[in-house]
């Protein structure tokens, strides 16, 4: 079976040890890829082990004035690299969100990436509201969802934003909510939105993941491995593995990616 995997992030040779490093102690892992580090020749080597054929990058700009360089960063990688899809990010504090999200789509990114709790931001904040309603019926966004420790992403957020804006189409990354997957579950069942599953067995039961993609509905669930926090070849295996119909686990491997991926 080919997989995409829809959440990973890679940076500039220069810079991934010391970024790999950094995602690393945010969340307090002890994990993740050892000496290994976040670029694209190393996310590109574990493709081609575990039958990965494109990866989805997600940057993320931390603060407001290095967006574009970021999203800039990100297109270089896509096109050099053929197993890449990217997509770009904004920053609720920049000046012009709507002429960057205009450079994501005419550049050929595919979709735009939030991450709240490091960008400190709610997902509500109204400064992004232009830009949610523009992107309704064009790009997908990617946002963080969840984490105890703060309230910027919380999915009740997120659900705020799906009332206000129903045309969005919005991947809530880990189940809706990471470490927070039965309030995730409660509030967005019932919305569009769509999640992916990266970071998100590890922190459960084993099996309890089934509950999640029965919840959301395999049609929403997306692959996912939050490279370089987790190996993609273990990922993919653990995927692979899961005592889940066939089908769904096609959906979710690849043809829900497709549908996203090959609209834009």
């Amino acid at each position: 079976m080919k997989l995409i995997d829809f959440h990973t992030h890679v940076y500039p040779e220069s810079i991934a040890q010391k970024a790999t490093e950094n995602v690393i102690n945010f969340y307090d892992l002890k994990e993740g890829l050892g000496d290994k580090c976040g670029t694209s020749k190393v996310l590109i080597e574990c493709g081609k082990q575990a039958n990965i054929e494109k990866f989805v990058i997600l940057p993320v700009a931390l603060k407001p004035n290095t967006v574009r360089h970021v999203n800039q960063a990100a297109l270089y990688e896509v096109n050099n690299h053929k197993e890449l899809y990217g997509f770009g990010t904004v920053h609720a504090s920049m000046d012009d969100i709507l002429g960057e999200v205009e450079f994501i789509q005419e550049s050929g990114l595919k979709g735009v990436k939030i991450h709240p709790d490091t960008q400190q931001f709610n997902i509500d904040d109204q400064r992004l509201f232009p830009m949610y309603d523009y992107l309704q019926g064009k790009l997908p966004m990617m946002i963080h969802c969840g984490d105890p420790r703060y309230d910027f992403s919380h999915p009740k957020r997120l659900k705020r934003v799906l009332d206000n804006f129903p045309k969005l189409t919005v991947i809530g990354a880990h189940l809706g909510g990471w470490m927070l997957f039965d309030e995730a579950l409660e509030l967005l069942k019932n919305t569009s939105c769509f999640v992916d599953m990266c970071s998100s067995h590890m922190f459960m039961p084993e099996g309890l993941i089934k509950k999640y993609i029965n919840g959301y509905g395999a049609d929403r669930v997306l692959f996912g491995s939050d490279f370089p926090l987790w190996d993609p070849i273990k990922e993919a295996e653990y995927l692979l593995n899961l005592d889940i119909p066939y089908d769904q686990k096609e959906k979710i491997a690849y043809k829900n990616a497709l549908l996203l991926l090959e609209d834009n």
